[in-house]
């Protein structure tokens, strides 16, 4: 389909619950997306905002901070945009949905969109012709063009590197001038590089740990880390909690869904995918 690039994965959640309860649980701070769901997806919240009830169709844009949300049995499919899918099929500039949960039904932005919500269930679960549906949409937008196309590969490039540590590190991986820069990254990432970078350093301890948590973590923290107390102000920064309170959690939904992600597609969380390069149509993860 040669439309690899724009995406990290399409990926089908099932959750079961019995009746009557409720799970909680906490996205990670990640690239924009799309969840469509077969009846209801699960109530969502971003601190200080106002939750967003259970609707068929959630749509996000790139977040620096968690999403709390509570969910009972539900069956979803997700769509997730790399920074270069976000300026293909989104169009608005990432930064003026920043941080942003909104009906996908109702949020101009999202508009585009409703008619897979529309198309994509038929009442027989089944994940293959789902699959192709999704597929199908955005085979038939292929030709959309992409402002900057070049330069948002350079910059996520960038970005994923490790060695990276600075915006003057990532410029210069980059080969653009910081100003450039900076633009991009609001329009195409949500986020001015500096701040893209610390998200950056934090999602890659925290993935480190959610795959191995004997690692304890001390032993998960990335290098650029200068102690451990740093680690501790970004986890408050970016999930809005302590270590300690989020590790003594049960993370029913999210655990799952990040072992099955790295198997499948060779990163925990969204904001770990490296850009891609043209190729088959993205896994799914059952």
């Amino acid at each position: 389909m040669g439309l690899r690039r724009y995406f990290t994965t399409f990926y089908l959640t099932e959750v079961e619950v019995p009746a009557g309860r409720t799970v909680v649980d906490y996205l990670h701070p990640e690239w924009g997306g799309l969840r469509i769901g077969e009846g209801l997806l699960p109530a969502a919240e971003i601190a200080g905002q106002a939750p967003l009830p259970p609707v068929r169709f959630t749509a996000q844009g790139p977040t620096s901070t968690t999403v709390r949300f509570v969910a009972e049995s539900f069956r979803m499919w997700g769509v997730g945009l790399l920074p270069l899918g976000w300026a293909k099929f989104v169009r608005t500039p990432a930064h003026e949905l920043a941080d942003t949960v909104a009906d996908g039904d109702r949020h101009p932005a999202f508009a585009p969109f409703v008619a897979l919500a529309d198309a994509l269930f038929d009442g027989r679960a089944d994940p293959e012709a789902e699959f192709a549906r999704i597929a199908t949409h955005f085979a038939a937008r292929a030709d959309l063009p992409v402002p900057d196309e070049a330069k948002i590969a350079a910059c996520h490039a960038a970005l994923v590197d490790p060695d990276v540590f600075s915006v003057a590190d990532m410029a210069e991986r980059a080969r653009l001038p910081g100003y450039t820069l900076e633009r991009l990254c609001r329009r195409h990432f949500g986020f001015a590089p500096q701040l893209l970078l610390r998200r950056q350093r934090f999602m890659r301890s925290l993935a480190q740990f959610m795959l191995d948590p004997s690692l304890k973590w001390i032993g998960a923290l990335d290098d650029h880390y200068h102690d451990q107390a740093q680690f501790v102000r970004d986890f408050h920064r970016f999930m809005g909690m302590s270590p300690r309170e989020y590790s003594s959690a049960p993370h029913p939904i999210l655990g799952a869904i990040m072992r099955a992600r790295f198997a499948e597609a060779g990163a925990a969380v969204q904001a770990l995918h490296p850009p891609r390069t043209p190729g088959s149509a993205p896994a799914a993860l059952d």
